[in-house]
């Protein structure tokens, strides 16, 4: 997996990043526990996740 940064993730529409968080969630799976592959996954999680809270409507 590759690793999506803030800037990356801010240019994306909110259905790719929906989408590239499902990717991001299978090469964790898959990856060896404790792979670098595995710490780019979650850190592209934690990216988007970051990028799609900021995009929530506010109450």
């Amino acid at each position: 997996m590759k690793l999506i940064s803030r800037f990356q993730a801010a240019s994306l529409g909110t259905a790719e990043l929906y989408g590239l968080r499902k990717e991001a969630f299978i090469a964790f799976v898959a990856a060896p526990r404790g792979s670098q592959k595995q710490r780019n996954a979650l850190a592209t999680m934690r990216t988007i996740e970051d990028e799609l809270a900021t995009r929530a409507p506010g109450l």
